[in-house]
């Protein structure tokens, strides 16, 4: 079930849980053992994976990390972290394609992120390859849980690093957070969390970045209007998220009791994977233009940033990267172009993450 109205509706219902713990019984039971990247995914002690109260609890405590003011003060170091990066493409060679995913997509979001949760530079390479396989779905099972253990492994290293070394960093602000009563993050909960938001805080916006660059090179006319003024960068960013949106699939959700969907019934205990890519196409809301990139088109909502209690909180960091990036991009290589047929770009090897492996471009920066 790929609709908009029927996703929406599951996002929000209370009915619907993502605690494998409280409400997939054959998990809880031990029946089920993940030995894939999905155990990375499911069952984590973090806002993700929690449920009612916990997950208000959770999500307090980190949404005080995440205020709009830290995040509004960022702007002039987002721009010149931008400008860095396209200084370096226009000072490296011209009549070689550049890949555009490793050298401007991926580098903006990942510094910002590891910058503002004090992620040390010494850490930062193994940190983006641990990432990395989290979000590869192609690995073998005992690629999977070495990446698991890698991955947890670091985070702990970094947690008793910043625990020593507190700074004026995100994570140094969520050791310190309390709720009202005095809870805090446990250090299981701190090291769940900081693997969400350092994996989803950059993630989504090297694909933002990378599917909007794409629609926009394969649709001239668009950038043209853009370019002109007729039309905003911001329309260009929501039509990119309906279209090809960012997260394609995302694990994993759990009935927490029967539901009737239309026709079908939601089975207690039965799982839901959201189709984020999908449901931004669905006909039914969109129209028979679904499937076309368009940025005139006058209602673009979409639930790639999810919806209801679970809305991702890094939505309006990912918006100002992208806001900040394009303009400053397609201003400093005005013939920006795809150095291979669209057609042959490689999508990234997982049924969650929505990229490519490689955006390869010509650049022929502007001498202005």
């Amino acid at each position: 079930m790929t609709s908009h109205s029927a996703m929406r509706t599951l996002l929000s219902d209370p009915r619907v849980s993502k605690d494998a713990h409280q409400h997939w019984p054959e998990y809880a039971e031990g029946a089920v053992v993940l030995d894939s990247i999905l155990a990375t995914w499911v069952g984590r002690r973090n806002m993700f994976g929690a449920y009612g109260d916990e997950h208000k609890r959770l999500r307090s405590l980190v949404s005080k990390a995440f205020t709009p003011r830290r995040i509004n003060s960022l702007k002039p170091w987002i721009e010149k972290i931008t400008a860095g990066l396209i200084s370096d493409l226009a000072a490296g060679p011209q009549t070689t394609p550049a890949d555009l995913r490793e050298g401007f997509c991926y580098p903006l979001p990942i510094e910002v992120i590891c910058a503002l949760f004090g992620v040390p530079e010494e850490t930062r390479p193994e940190l983006r390859r641990v990432i990395d396989g989290v979000f590869n779905t192609s690995l073998k099972p005992e690629e999977a849980m070495a990446i698991a253990e890698d991955l947890y492994k670091l985070m702990y290293g970094f947690v008793a690093y910043k625990q020593a070394n507190p700074g004026d960093d995100l994570t140094s602000a969520l050791i310190a957070a309390r709720e009202e009563d005095g809870s805090r993050l446990n250090e299981a909960e701190l090291v769940d969390t900081l693997n969400l938001v350092l994996a989803a805080g950059h993630e989504t916006t090297v694909n933002l970045l990378d599917q909007a660059i794409t629609a926009l090179l394969t649709h001239p006319e668009q950038l043209a209007m853009v370019r002109s003024g007729e039309r905003s960068w911001d329309d260009v960013i929501e039509e990119t998220l309906r279209w090809n949106a960012p997260v394609a699939n995302l694990p994993l959700r759990f009935a927490v009791e029967d539901i009737e969907l239309g026709d079908i019934v939601i089975r207690k205990g039965d799982r839901i994977l959201a189709p984020y890519a999908a449901t931004g196409r669905d006909p039914e809301h969109h129209g028979e233009t679904a499937d076309r990139f368009d940025i005139t088109r006058e209602v673009k909502d979409h639930l790639a940033f999810g919806h209801g209690v679970h809305y991702c909180l890094g939505a309006p960091l990912a918006r100002m990267e992208v806001q900040l990036a394009l303009p400053a991009l397609f201003d400093r290589f005005p013939e920006l172009s795809l150095a291979v047929p669209a057609a042959e770009l490689v999508p990234v090897a997982s049924f969650i993450s929505n990229g490519h492996r490689e955006l390869p471009v010509i650049l022929k920066p502007s001498t202005a």
